[in-house]
């Protein structure tokens, strides 16, 4: 396991021993996984955009296995009110952006929004780069495994408005299933999941690694929920 005070010394090295077997397709798609395989949206080739890591954390809970996520407040100037993994901007004590820099960004963002223990956590994949072209974010997605989990919750409600848990199974289901179209034209999957509406990046790479890892079942594609246009 990956302690937060060993992410401010030694490098942080993602490690598959010990995984639970259903996490094994999760952690095999992170391995073979193109950026196209992703998203369109992909980092420029120029360099530019603001280094960010999101924390992709896999616990098991009463109907088992689920996803950690949490809800932006509807105060926040870039993706207000929006469902999302926990993460944020690279800091310079982070260290390297190319190397193990997203790691103990993802952890030490999850800790400050969630109040989880990062010790509990154990890093096992990283997905390629993304980019937010709304944002200008250069996102790297970090897997982790909540090998013991700990008490989650706001911990600034300038900055969340609820963390929550959603299990794999109510992801998976057709029900839950849907494509949101912005007033801007664009679409793109979402879920319907917890009283909310997941959609955008973070949607996306749900959707991307429910099908990579195999979970996906068939669902309605025609099945349309508009966004607000403040969204």
């Amino acid at each position: 396991m990956t302690r937060m005070s060993d992410t401010q010394g030694g490098p942080v090295t993602p490690s598959r021993e010990g995984l639970p077997d259903w996490l094994d397709p999760v952690a095999r798609a992170a391995e073979t996984v193109a950026p196209k395989q992703l998203s369109r949206f992909l980092p420029p080739e120029n360099g530019t955009g603001r280094q960010s890591a999101v924390l992709i954390l896999f616990g098991e809970g009463e109907r088992g296995p689920e996803l950690l996520l949490m809800e932006r407040a509807s105060s926040l100037r870039s993706h207000a009110g929006q469902p999302s993994f926990p993460g944020g901007s690279l800091d310079p004590e982070d260290g390297d952006p190319q190397g193990d820099g997203p790691l103990r960004a993802a952890l030490r963002e999850a800790e400050e929004e969630t109040g989880l223990d990062p010790s509990g956590v154990q890093l096992f994949g990283v997905l390629p780069k993304l980019y937010i072209p709304v944002s200008g974010f250069v996102v790297t997605p970090v897997l982790g495994w909540w090998r013991v989990p700990s008490p989650v919750g706001v911990v600034d409600p300038n900055e969340t408005a609820r963390v929550f848990t959603v299990p794999v199974a109510d992801l998976t289901h057709p029900d839950n299933r849907a494509t949101a179209a912005h007033p801007s034209g664009h679409e793109g999957p979402a879920f319907l999941v917890e009283s909310a509406l997941v959609w955008g990046f973070t949607a996306g790479v749900i959707d991307r690694l429910l099908h990579f890892a195999g979970w996906e079942r068939p669902w309605d594609r025609d099945k349309r929920v508009p966004l607000d246009w403040r969204s």
